[in-house]
């Protein structure tokens, strides 16, 4: 269970960095006189550095191993987290939120390695699913209290308490054994290079860059749910923190349903099923373009459940379909999900007549590429075979 914990919280450290300041972007837009979208290059920027870092600390875990990675990412976490609180401009604040990236995507790279380091077969699937549950928290919780913290501090004490979270999860992780008795070998540029190998593996590619749109409409969400629910409706920084909450329980209930199903239905019919139900809410959203604040949240509700449901699946599935450079193939799938994410974070940003309604659209468009991706696939992968430990 300890090891479950520590697995959820460093995957959920970036939802963390990202949904606890989103409260706060308008109080920033008033203070420092900018628009939605440069405010927002904060949350893109932070996505962008992200990405690309996790293309760097995935193969490096693989050549020196996970445990060093790890904690030099969390140290550098938690020092730029300080550093954001000091901010005296947008700009400053970027950079202390790209540094703030550089650190969490060490934890959520080697969160995905350590799951295939340590567990195979349906043991994994479960466990993966269980992650599910125990990492919305972070999304479910962090816009609450990002709202309550603005009424009795300024925007600064978001980042110390983000701080602080990442301090927590740096000593939780000094007790953690290298789980890797292996390495790759060479500098830096062939570690690098071994994405070339993995590469080759076109089922893996192929599969990877259809699943990865499915975080689109979340995603938009994400950057746009403040402008939609604060400045659009003119809900209350606590109403929205609650609202936001919504969906990390949505993307918990959907994990926890996969951990339940996952024994007695195919991982491939469960993610058929998932993105089906995952369109079908977003098209509601897109046709209606979400009228009031309760028919936007009913709509992403369904939208984040079966996008939790997904997600356990989509990542079981992918890491079947690598024996090596795991650290480099967890990467490189956290990094195009979230590559994709900042395309929809910027598009959201843009003038449309109905945020809500391009949220719809976004939706529809990350459930429709994968679901037709799977149904044109007569075997994505492997299905699992056996319940063990690794």
């Amino acid at each position: 269970m300890k090891m479950l914990i520590l697995l959820g919280l460093l995957s959920g450290l970036p939802a963390l960095s990202t949904d606890m300041y989103l409260p706060a972007i308008p109080t920033l837009q008033t203070l420092w006189g900018i628009s939605l979208a440069e405010a927002n290059i904060s949350v893109v920027a932070f996505f962008i550095c992200f990405s690309l870092c996790l293309l760097v600390h995935g193969p490096l875990s693989d050549r020196i191993g996970r445990r060093p990675v790890l904690l030099w990412g969390l140290g550098l976490y938690v020092a730029s987290c300080f550093a954001c609180a000091l901010a005296d401009s947008i700009w400053v604040l970027i950079a202390g939120r790209a540094t703030q990236a550089v650190g969490a995507a060490a934890a959520a790279a080697l969160s995905l390695a350590l799951a295939k380091d340590l567990y195979s077969g349906v043991r994994r699937q479960r466990v993966l699913a269980s992650i599910g549950v125990i990492m919305p928290l972070c999304p479910m919780i962090a816009p609450m209290i990002g709202g309550e913290l603005l009424l009795v501090m300024s925007w600064r004490g978001i980042f110390v308490c983000q701080g602080a979270t990442g301090l927590l999860v740096f000593l939780g992780c000094l007790g953690l054994e290298e789980p890797l008795d292996s390495f790759t070998s060479g500098g830096f540029w062939p570690v690098i290079k071994r994405y070339g190998v993995l590469f080759r593996n076109t089922r893996f590619i192929m599969l990877n860059f259809a699943l990865t749109f499915m975080g689109l409409g979340y995603f938009g969400f994400v950057g746009g749910s403040s402008s939609i629910y604060i400045n659009g409706f003119g809900v209350s920084e606590q109403a929205y923190g609650f609202l936001f909450g919504l969906n990390g329980f949505a993307i918990m209930a959907g994990s926890l349903l996969s951990a339940r199903l996952c024994a007695s239905v195919t991982a491939t019919a469960l993610l058929r099923c998932s993105l089906a139900g995952m369109a079908a809410a977003s098209t509601v959203l897109a046709a209606t373009g979400g009228p009031n604040p309760t028919a936007v949240a009913l709509c992403m509700f369904g939208i984040t459940v079966f996008y939790g449901m997904s997600r356990p699946i989509s990542n079981h599935l992918l890491l079947e379909l690598v024996q090596q450079d795991v650290g480099a193939a967890a990467a490189l799938m956290t990094f195009s999900l979230f590559v994709w994410g900042a395309v929809a974070m910027l598009v959201i940003s843009c003038n449309w007549e109905s945020k809500a309604g391009m949220l719809g659209w976004l939706g529809v468009l990350g459930a429709g590429v994968p679901l037709l991706a799977v149904l044109a696939m007569r075997r994505p992968c492997a299905e699992p075979a056996a319940d063990v430990d690794g």
